[in-house]
């Protein structure tokens, strides 16, 4: 263990969310809630669900947890310490390559004094046995694990086209209540997977999608609907541990004000465009009572963020030719 001590009891984690890096795009997400707190760009149409099991820093808005991590006894998801599940639909007319829509982590400064001895091992570990589409290096300057979407999702399901009054052809709409992602297809979805040979079980998809050039033969089309699930056993969020194979440590001793913030990013590694960042954050200046919190997340009591603002403020993510 290379540290055994979590943060002190009055920091609290605070999660966020927005349409690019800059802090001006973000809005306070309700941790636990059964409701989707809506992500809305010229880029993407997205609804976003965060879940943390046995949530320790609630606020009157956020929930201790989620029928997500007891709706099924025995399914792989139950293995989860958190998730973030959400949707994806790119404007019409529009199309992503397989290849280039990745998701994962990354920061805008080094990260590698506070790694302790072994954390590559462990790294190389997870790669190798659970991802090895994983692209990253956690030692440079700008450090960044990344996946493919299509090869790192835990579940994925590819639902219809939705028309101009908002409902997928299917009937069932994008916008839903406490999304519990199945892999799968729904609609014209079915008919999608099935030409492009994808699986149907998620481990099956996941290996199917390690290779490149079939990745970079699939296309996320524009206007249709794809609900992904993402989540693991390695991130703790209320102990502030992380937990690898063969490794295991606190990261409360290492948080200051320039190192306080996980970030979960979904972008094109082609066009550098950001579609969403989620940051989960340690609120330093906390006094514990989510007094705070309560009065900035009643302003926005409905969830939803949009990109009018200036989002001139990017520089804090991976650069494209960061990863190839």
């Amino acid at each position: 263990m290379f540290s055994s001590n979590p943060l002190p009891p009055n920091h609290r984690l605070k999660i966020t969310a927005g349409t690019s890096y800059s802090p001006s795009t973000h809005q306070p997400v309700s941790v636990n809630s059964t409701q989707p707190f809506h992500l809305e760009s010229d880029l993407i149409s997205t609804d976003l669900w965060v879940r943390i099991q046995d949530f320790t820093h609630p606020s009157p808005q956020s929930s201790k947890t989620n029928p997500y991590f007891t709706s099924s006894p025995h399914h792989p998801r139950n293995k989860n310490l958190y998730s973030l599940t959400f949707t994806l639909r790119f404007p019409p007319r529009t199309t992503v390559n397989g290849n280039a829509l990745l998701f994962g982590n990354d920061f805008d400064h080094p990260i590698r004094e506070y790694l302790p001895p072994g954390f590559g091992t462990g790294l190389r570990i997870v790669k190798s046995t659970l991802d090895p589409s994983l692209e990253g290096d956690v030692y440079a300057e700008k450090p960044y694990l990344l996946s493919p979407g299509l090869a790192g999702w835990n579940f994925l399901e590819i639902g219809g086209v939705v028309g101009e009054d908002g409902d997928e052809e299917d009937g069932d709409g994008d916008r839903e209540g406490n999304l519990i992602v199945e892999e799968g297809a729904r609609g014209s979805g079915v008919e999608v997977r099935k030409t492009c040979g994808i699986p149907d079980d998620a481990d099956a998809r996941k290996r199917y999608f390690h290779d490149e050039q079939v990745r970079k033969g699939f296309e996320f089309e524009g206007g249709r609907v794809y609900k992904a699930d993402f989540g693991n056993p390695y991130l703790d969020f209320n102990a502030f541990a992380i937990r690898l194979p063969g490794i295991s440590f606190h990261v409360g001793k290492y948080v200051t004000e320039t190192n306080n913030v996980l970030r979960y990013v979904l972008k094109n590694r082609e066009t550098g465009e950001v579609y969403f960042v989620v940051c989960f954050t340690v609120d330093l200046d906390s006094d514990g009572d989510g007094e705070e919190d309560e009065e900035e997340e009643e302003e926005d009591d409905e969830g939803d963020v949009s990109d009018d603002e200036d989002e001139d403020d990017e520089d804090g993510g991976v650069g494209v030719g960061d990863v190839d």
